[in-house]
């Protein structure tokens, strides 16, 4: 039975070759031991498949002992081949593959997004004449325009006769590289940064072109709407008095330059004044007294006028609020007052701050005692954004000697004297008091040069990227000065903590 089931099966899959017998004897031996059968099912389908191949090689005329060569040589060949599958091959060994490649230099990320900068080669520099009454400065000396032009500035104009007053001549400015125009409309017209010493007029912003950046002593404190009025032009300015004094801006600090000509030049204003010898002498005519001269204010005025006063022989005495001021006044060879009320007077800065309402009663008994005995007192106390605190009343006065001198370098900012007159020379019981406002600008050529310097360093410091103008405010020395910026007034840079509570001192 199995046979005639088996035959037509054979006859059918009959290969054509040995080679294609053998293989398809393998195929259904292979398929049918595959079959996921359980017990007899499964023996009977190996059976069935031993029986289809006995009768696969017959039908197609294979002997038993042919059938029995090749089976034993086809198990062989499986044998191994399965043996091989079995035992993994032996690892390769790993090989390392360079690939020729550049070197990227390493890049550097930042979250802080540069200010809008301009190229120097597309800034235009304008230097005009300074219009205010009796001022002599120029902003910027031939030196300093060949350094600009070496920087790579387009252009800098420099109006006609700009500084004839401080003895720099129009050919020094051609020579240095500057162009020369005649009146302040061109200046203004085709400047984009202007320099100037004081702030400018109110006639002056009206000249102004849109955008346009400014730099002088603005002094926006006194000037609320000179400043109001530029931001209405969409002006950026910097006040050249309002740069932090820390060690970095020294460079820029130009009210420390103007304060140590001040300094200098107010003992020489007192002297000529007062009339006498400031040195003591021996002479056969008889004896001088050497002049008794007291600076109320160490600060950069303050030490420039004790250096210069024992320079010319006088008698000097020092008074300070800041403790800090005691070992610079000593250093000159001056002798340091106070009063017994232990107050630290260091405010902002460096600058002295707004004293407590009973150091200022110690402070006047102090000075009248004094002015009983000096011949000059010269004042240059000041408080950055308020008036001049008034500190020789006119009581102090009264009790002066005949002839003597008061130099007050706050006049212009109200005056530490009750007497003083903005600008001029007054007398008060026979007490010559000295307003002058333009001390450093009556020392032009020195007084321009370190000006000069100061606002060229302040200018070419505003560099966020290589010769290029842009305005950072995260500097602290560039959002110290800044006053207006396109448009916008900004509010003055923080200041530190006040210093703590006054101590009185123990008897």
């Amino acid at each position: 039975m199995a046979s005639n089931i088996l035959r037509p099966l054979a006859t059918a899959a009959a290969p054509a070759s040995a080679s294609e017998l053998c293989a398809s004897s393998f195929f259904m031996q292979k398929q049918f031991k595959g079959c996921r059968v359980q017990g007899k099912l499964q023996c009977c389908a190996l059976l069935f498949s031993s029986l289809l191949c006995s009768e696969l090689f017959r039908t197609n005329g294979i002997s038993s002992d042919a059938l029995l060569s090749r089976r034993k040589q086809w198990h062989s060949s499986f044998t191994a081949s399965h043996h091989r599958s079995l035992v993994p091959d032996a690892p390769k060994p790993l090989s390392l593959i360079r690939h020729a490649s550049t070197t990227s230099p390493p890049r550097s990320y930042s979250t802080v997004v540069l200010p809008k900068t301009t190229p120097y080669d597309n800034l235009v520099v304008g230097v005009p004449t300074e219009i205010f009454p009796g001022e002599r400065r120029v902003a910027l000396t031939p030196a300093n325009v060949a350094l600009l032009k070496k920087k790579g500035f387009n252009r800098v104009l420099v109006e006609r006769g700009a500084g004839a007053s401080a003895d720099f001549l129009d050919a020094a400015y051609e020579k240095a590289g500057a162009t020369l125009v005649t009146g302040p409309k061109e200046i203004w017209s085709s400047s984009d940064i202007v320099l100037k010493v004081r702030g400018p007029g109110l006639g002056e912003v009206d000249s102004m072109k849109q955008g346009q950046t400014i730099i002088s002593l603005l002094q926006p404190a006194q000037n609320k709407e000179l400043v109001e009025k530029m931001a209405a032009r969409k002006a950026t300015s910097f006040a050249m008095d309002m740069i932090p004094r820390i060690s970095r801006a020294q460079v820029f600090d130009a009210l420390s330059s103007m304060a140590n000509i001040a300094g200098y030049k107010a003992v020489l204003e007192a002297s000529n004044v007062f009339g006498r010898f400031l040195t003591g002498q021996v002479t056969a005519a008889g004896k001088i007294p050497p002049c008794k001269v007291l600076v109320i204010g160490a600060g950069v005025a303050g030490l420039s006028a004790i250096a210069t006063a024992r320079r010319m022989g006088a008698i000097v005495r020092g008074f300070d609020t800041r403790s800090a001021a005691r070992e610079q006044v000593q250093s000159l060879g001056a002798e340091f007052i106070e009063v017994e009320l232990q107050e630290d007077g260091s405010g902002a800065g460096g600058y002295a701050k707004e004293m407590s309402k009973e150091f200022i009663e110690a402070e006047m008994k102090l000075f009248k005692d004094q002015a009983r005995e000096v011949d000059i007192i010269i004042t240059t106390a000041l408080i950055p954004g308020k008036p001049a605190p008034k500190l020789l009343k006119n009581d102090i006065l009264d009790v002066m000697k005949p002839g003597s001198v008061i130099v007050d370098l706050a006049a212009e900012a109200g005056g530490n004297c009750e007497a003083t007159k903005k600008g001029e020379l007054a007398i008060y019981n026979d007490v010559k008091i000295i307003g002058y406002t333009d001390l450093p600008s009556r020392l032009p050529t020195q007084s321009s040069t370190l000006y000069s310097n100061n606002i060229t360093k302040f200018l070419l410091s505003m560099a966020p990227e290589s010769n290029s103008f842009g305005i950072d405010l995260s500097d602290e020395v560039v959002r110290g000065a800044i006053v207006t910026q396109d448009g916008d007034i900004l509010p003055p840079a923080p200041r530190p903590a006040p210093p703590p509570a006054p101590v009185k001192a123990e008897p």
